[in-house]
């Protein structure tokens, strides 16, 4: 029988190109078996260009490395005092296509800011979460043999910077925000394990 629970981890920092190659041989290995897991983590500074993405995005991005990736989506950037959540889901299993995922993912960052005073929304047209108009969290996914990983990153406390060197998610001007400026700072492990709770929990439900 496939296991029905899900395993949440707290890697702490990591190298971005080892837990990309770690996530591709999660998915190549696993089986109909396996446990889905859902890896807590932040990175050092990296932008990562998708499988879309296209160069004019990129707009002065100096020291900072470009790290192609097989997500779909165009540029983001990673660094220190962004959770990023790693979703390993068999998402075949859990009856789910992948827009009706992507849904979950926005609901429970949504239900996340919620519980600490923020109001949030979803944009149909460009995928992630948005306060005030500014994007507060992204999203990036890869789906094979119907199962997800990459996964989302939310803003918390970082240096925001980079991202004005680049076109975030493809949209020239876009404004992005954190949740350290609106007065929360709820810490990364503990961001994203009530993410994790709350992502488990949604994607379960019919």
């Amino acid at each position: 029988m496939p296991s029905d629970h899900t395993l949440v981890q707290y890697l702490g920092r990591t190298d971005y190109r080892q837990t990309w190659d770690s996530m591709k041989d999660f998915t190549h290995n696993r089986d109909a078996q396996t446990a889905d897991e859902l890896w807590i983590t932040e990175h050092a500074p990296v932008f990562t260009q998708g499988l879309n993405g296209k160069a004019e995005h990129l707009l002065d991005t100096g020291d900072i490395p470009v790290i192609q990736i097989d997500r779909g989506g165009q540029v983001t950037y990673h660094g220190p005092g962004q959770l990023v959540l790693y979703c390993l889901v068999d998402i075949q299993r859990l009856g789910l296509g992948i827009r009706s995922f992507i849904t979950r993912i926005e609901k429970s960052i949504i239900g996340l800011l919620c519980q600490y005073g923020l109001e949030a929304v979803a944009r149909v047209k460009a995928p992630g979460v948005y306060v005030d108009e500014a994007k507060i969290a992204a999203l990036g996914l890869r789906i094979r043999k119907g199962c997800c990983y990459h996964g989302l990153s939310l803003n918390i406390d970082m240096d925001l910077r980079p991202f004005k060197c680049i076109n975030p998610c493809g949209y020239e001007g876009l404004e992005v925000t954190q949740l350290v400026d609106f007065g929360v700072n709820p810490g990364l492990e503990r961001a994203g394990r009530e993410l994790a709770g709350l992502l488990i929990r949604n994607m379960k439900r019919g």
